[in-house]
This record gives structure tokens, sequence and C-alpha cells, in this order.
């Protein structure tokens, strides 16, 4: 389901327990964030349990402190997302797809992040997982529902050494990241109130990784490259993606089907 400006209108916006102004979007199959321009000010936006894969496009929303994203799909975080979250303090990931410690090096950026949850993703798994974001995220004092201890800290710093001045064992887990969406900067090149269109263009990566599944030409695959890179929504991806799992190519992409000569 998209995240339309009439479901962000419909849904319920409320106080919560702590007297924040939060707007439900719990369980609507929601599967890219955008649009939000139209929610108006809000401390808190609950994502949960949707089918969200990226995290990001949103746009300058300095009121928002709280981010409840549990249960969804996302195996990515938008670069640039610190610059239209500013005060951000409390970030709920839970059972997510995030995988590589690296991955989650844009959370860097949130100056006033205090409470981090990342359990159930692949990237708790990680040997060093909790130093990691204890060095990288210096402003957490709870992880996963855990205070952090001034032991971690210096432990941390033992390991990966200074921003300035990091380790080599910090430089080689700063260049191990996801290649499931290697192109999910593009996503800050999104607009801000509406929540962007590029947001498609910001997993032209994604497709392309099924492409073992099938045998291209060098024309078929730039055009499939190329629908990849002028998609509209998350939707559009995800059909994309479906037909290439399927072993299917796209419409349009096929040799003969676009007018080119037929290749071997």
């Amino acid at each position: 389901m998209r995240l339309t400006a009439d479901l962000i209108n419909a849904s319920l916006s409320y106080l919560n327990p702590l007297k924040e102004r939060e707007l439900d979007l719990r369980g609507h199959r929601i599967v890219a964030i955008e649009n939000l321009g139209a929610a108006g000010p809000q401390d808190s936006i609950d994502l949960t349990d949707n089918d969200i894969q990226v995290l990001g496009n949103f746009p300058l929303t300095p009121r928002l402190r709280t981010l409840l994203l549990a249960r969804n799909r996302i195996a990515a975080i938008q670069p640039s997302i610190a610059d239209a979250l500013p005060n951000l303090t409390c970030l709920a990931l839970a059972s997510n797809q995030l995988s590589e410690l690296a991955d989650l090096d844009p959370l860097a950026r949130f100056g006033r992040l205090t409470h981090l949850v990342l359990l159930d993703n692949p990237v708790t798994k990680q040997e060093r997982y909790r130093y990691w974001i204890i060095w990288r995220c210096p402003s957490v004092r709870f992880l996963d529902f855990q205070k952090v201890k001034d032991a971690e800290r210096h432990k941390a710093d033992e390991l990966f050494g200074t921003h300035t001045m990091p380790t080599d064992l910090a430089r080689k887990l700063m260049g191990i990241r996801s290649k499931k969406f290697d192109v999910v900067s593009g996503l800050g090149r999104s607009s801000g109130g509406a929540g962007g269109a590029s947001a498609g263009e910001a997993q032209s990566s994604a497709a392309p990784s099924k492409l073992s599944r099938i045998k291209l030409t060098d024309a078929e695959r730039k055009r499939l490259q190329e629908r990849i890179r002028t998609a509209t929504s998350l939707d559009e991806i995800a059909r994309l993606e479906k037909e290439l799992a399927e072993g299917r190519l796209p419409a349009g992409i096929h040799a003969s089907e676009a007018g080119d000569p037929m290749e071997e």
C-alpha cells in the first residue's frame, strides 16, 4: 500500500502517554515512506508492522523526536536522514533486515539520539556489534533496552580508536556494506515536503542483484537499469524485482521488443 496524503489524514493522531502528539500508521503494509509533509507537526510517528524497505525520504521535521519502525523490511538507511530529523531522540528498528555494521553509519549523524533498538536484525549477530554502535553513536545512552556503560565506551575506543584516527579494524568494518541497496544515497535527492518521487531511483541497484538468474545482453541490461533509475515508486521497483525473481524480463526490456536487432 502507498502512504498517501489521504491515508495520513484518515489515520489517528493523538496524545500518547508521554503527552506527545503521535501519528498512528501501524499495520497498513506500507512499502515506502512518502508524503509525510501532509502529516503536519508530530512528536512521534508509529510505522510498526509495515513493509518499508528503506529508512528515509522524510521531509524536514524538526519536531519529531520518536520514530517507531519495528517489524518492517528495512535493509538500508538514507545517509542524509539526520538532516531531516535533527531532534530525533528515540528510534525503534527491531525486527528488520539491517545486516552490516557500516549500514548503520547514517545513525551516527543523529546528535540527539539517546534510545536505539535494533534487536532481531541480522547485524546484531555481528561480532562487536554493540561496541560498534557505542563508538559510532556516542549520544546513545540505551541500546536495545540496556544502558550503555562507561566500561563499554572505553572498550569501544580501544577497538576502534577515534573518529579522526580509526584503527585498522574500524577502517575494515567501514568498508563492508550491504549490496542490497547500493544506491540508497539517491534518496537524498528526493523532494522534501511530499516525500519524493525519487524513492524508486534510490533503489536502482536492488533489481540488478537478481540478474544472476537471467542472461542479459549488454543492451538489455542498460534498458533494465534505465527502467529502474526512472522508476517513480517502490511499488514499481518491487514489480520489476518480482518479474526478475521469477526469471521473466519486464516488458520492453527484451531486444526484439525494444526494436533492436536480435542479440545472442
